[in-house]
């Protein structure tokens, strides 16, 4: 990697931060990582990706949510790096069990979201509860056809930051994108939603 020196020469012995074959020890590069180091996280990443995302996959099923949720626990393992305690376990199995969670977290989730579907459909119902059944489900229409007149990037963004709860900088960190542009599109996605929820039907 540029401004990197990764000569080395054929009667090098691993080291304290290196492990035999070529690979190095995760401990050490997580600690790397808390430091801030981009080039260890990516040895980090590319050890754990293909696990990390089995698990999930396992837990999931759906291959999109499953990347997802992945990449979600990849990000936590950059920011959090400094909370591995080696004492308690190996980075492998500190980085596995917050893919569970996540996994499992995200499982509850869309429980929650079919349970709250099912409610709008209850048996017997009053003229009141039909009102606001038939009003509740016109906002979410509304919302959906909303979020549908934005861009891309500016419905990903909000979903993210408002139904979602990451922080901008999380946002721009899953989408792959600077942050001032986030919040950019962000605040553009914001007005025209403000201005096409006004709309009457």
């Amino acid at each position: 990697m540029e401004g990197m020196n990764t000569s080395t020469t054929s009667s090098e012995q691993p080291g304290p931060g290196r492990m035999e074959g070529g690979g190095q020890d995760p401990a050490g590069l997580l600690a790397r990582v808390a430091r801030g180091d981009h080039a260890a996280f990516e040895a980090v990443y590319d050890q754990l990706a293909g696990p990390v995302y089995g698990l999930v996959r396992k837990i999931l099923r759906d291959p999109a949510q499953s990347e997802e949720v992945a990449q979600e626990v990849l990000i936590e393992v950059w920011r959090s790096a400094s909370r591995f305690d080696p004492a308690r376990g190996s980075v492998t199995a500190w980085v596995m069990t917050i893919a569970h969670r996540r996994a499992v977290d995200r499982v509850r989730s869309e429980s929650a979201a079919t349970t709250r579907e099912q409610k709008l459909t209850p048996g017997p119902v009053t003229g009141d509860d039909v009102a606001e059944l038939v009003e509740t489900a016109l906002d979410r229409q509304r919302v959906r056809r909303c979020l549908g007149s934005l861009t891309a990037l500016q419905a990903e963004s909000v979903k993210l930051a408002y139904y979602g709860g990451y922080t901008y900088p999380q946002v721009a960190e899953l989408l792959g994108v600077a942050l001032g542009t986030v919040k950019t599109r962000i605040r553009d996605g914001l007005i025209r939603l403000r201005d096409c929820m006004e709309v009457t039907w």
